[in-house]
């Protein structure tokens, strides 16, 4: 198991990294060597668990999804691009219809071709009960990308068909959170999912080496790759979960790994004196509450407000040592979809006004918040401070304290399964606006179908959706999305706190890495120097 001891300085952890990891690669030997902040190593068996880091790390370097995100470039903002499918249109007759052409001569890792056939039995897995190659697992860590799937079919050898409930002209971001998985191999197994999380098999860049349970995960490059700039440029990548950040920079000091997330950001001088590359970008991420709007005090919009105004911000920014931005809306100043909304200023006395006039004084929240996790930051130090500040103003806070996956769990579930919780810290990856705006405030995707976790209705938002979701032109929807999220703000929809600057710390000899503005990154093109 990865090192979990008691926080204690740089300088003692340095000592107990040794407890971390295997002995070291031989020379001969590149190995990337990642220490992430997931406290256990995300599932193989296709949609990875442990949040959107599940996906960085395993989902998108073992599978492929018929839609990619373009990580080649840190100046400007990730969009989508072609992976399993080369191509996709909405049929002209029918906006519910989506053609998807596909890649040919693509070959899972256990040498099968990949075929139209594969795409349908990836879509029964995950939506079709009565399919023998349903995996609910699988459904729930995908259910949230599947809400608007009606049906799908073959047109030819390289085409299908995908059929949606509704029009929804943003429907393609969906495809690419949907990863596919080897039916020649699931076969191969009768269906076993434990025998294939022990030697999976997808089209992506890395192929499976080996794994430790809860302590690493093992990959090769996968030489046969179809996208011949992808073939990873190192011998091997190894997945270390480790959620404490000062180990995490114990081990990067060591040597014993060369790559971390979320460094904490008072070990940064030291990791700079020491040689270590600190890389930051901006992109769209946010680390606010998500709020229960069917049960509690935060029904109650005087509340929402209140909780917005009672932060001061920069306090969090000057916690983690700049390496983030305040946040006062869900998305960042610098989003295409930003617009004039609302901004909730540091006021305490409005706070107290806001909360008295709601009759709400003390104002009692329960609150989850994990101890590390998928873009958590750094969760327990910050959440120390959001209570300080909210019980400053006459809010009285529990928090529940958990690991990040039985977080999700609370997350995935709903305000159905979870009515007592008033709201949960979710980083949000705000990556396409279907997932950043739309979802949060829909209801077609009321948990637990959605991830419109606390249920939250307003007609105006319903309204703006159905104009989106029809708007196949580019520039009119663009001002339905600004003012989609101009209402997040005038509804309060969050208790919003920070924006990420995605900060990590590489060894000295790693060089060709490009930190793209998006949750997702690729280690494909990382040299390990001796």
């Amino acid at each position: 198991m990865p090192y979990r001891g008691p926080r204690s300085t740089l300088a003692t952890l340095i000592l107990a990294a040794g407890l971390i990891g295997a002995a070291a690669p031989s020379q001969a030997e590149s190995v990337l060597t990642v220490g992430m902040t997931a406290g256990d190593i995300p599932v193989t068996t296709g949609n990875p668990d442990q949040g959107f880091e599940g996906f960085r790390f395993v989902g998108y370097n073992l599978y492929d999804s018929l839609v990619l995100w373009d990580l080649s470039s840190a100046d400007k903002a990730s969009d989508i691009k072609p992976g399993l499918a080369t191509s996709w249109e909405i049929d002209p007759a029918n906006k519910k219809r989506w053609i998807f052409h596909l890649r040919q001569g693509v070959k899972w890792h256990d040498g099968c071709p990949f075929t139209a056939d594969d795409v349908l039995w990836n879509l029964a897995r995950v939506t079709d009960s009565k399919a023998p190659q349903y995996f609910t697992q699988q459904m729930a860590l995908s259910r949230t990308y599947v809400t608007n799937f009606e049906s799908a079919e073959k047109i030819d050898d390289s085409t299908v068909a995908i059929n949606t409930k509704v029009v929804e002209s943003l429907f393609p971001y969906s495809m690419s959170y949907l990863l596919m998985v080897s039916r020649c191999r699931a076969e191969e197994l009768k269906y076993d999912w434990n025998a294939y999380a022990a030697n999976p098999s997808g089209t992506g860049p890395y192929r499976f080496s080996r794994m430790v349970p809860h302590e690493r995960l093992e990959l090769l490059p996968n030489k046969e790759y179809w996208n011949k700039d992808r073939i990873p440029r190192h011998d091997k990548l190894v997945l270390l979960p480790m959620p404490e950040a000062a180990t995490r920079a114990a081990a990067l000091m060591t040597g014993q790994i060369n790559f971390i997330e979320a460094p904490a950001p008072d070990t940064i001088p030291r990791l700079k004196s020491a040689g270590m590359q600190i890389v930051t970008n901006k992109y769209p991420h946010n680390w606010p509450f998500i709020l229960n709007f069917e049960h509690g005090p935060m029904t109650d919009i005087r509340v929402r407000r209140a909780a917005n105004h009672a932060l001061n911000r920069a306090e969090f920014v000057e916690l983690l040592n700049g390496l983030a931005t305040e946040s006062y809306d869900t998305m960042p100043p610098s989003s295409p979809w930003y617009g004039h909304p609302m901004k909730y200023e540091f006021n305490q006395d409005k706070a107290k006004a806001l909360l008295k006039e709601a009759g709400c004084v003390p104002c009692k929240l329960t609150l989850a918040i994990s101890t590390s996790g998928s873009g958590q930051m750094q969760p327990l130090p910050m959440n120390e401070l959001l209570k300080s500040q909210l019980e400053a103003v006459g809010f009285q806070i529990e928090f529940k304290v958990m690991d990040w996956n039985s977080l999700i769990e609370i997350a995935r579930s709903g305000v159905p399964k979870y009515p007592n919780i008033d709201g949960y810290n979710g980083s949000r990856a705000l990556l396409d606006p279907l997932s950043a705006l739309i979802k949060p405030v829909w209801k077609f995707h009321w948990s637990p179908a959605g991830s419109n976790w606390g249920h939250f209705f307003s007609q105006d938002a319903e309204d703006l959706i159905t104009a989106i979701l029809n708007e196949f032109d580019a520039d009119k929807r663009l001002a339905l999305l600004i003012k989609l999220h101009e209402l997040h703000a005038e509804q309060a929809l969050m208790i919003f706190v920070v924006h990420d600057l995605n900060p990590r710390a590489l060894s000295p000899k790693l060089k060709g890495f490009v930190q793209a503005q998006n949750w997702f990154q690729d280690l494909t093109p990382i040299e390990v120097m001796p």
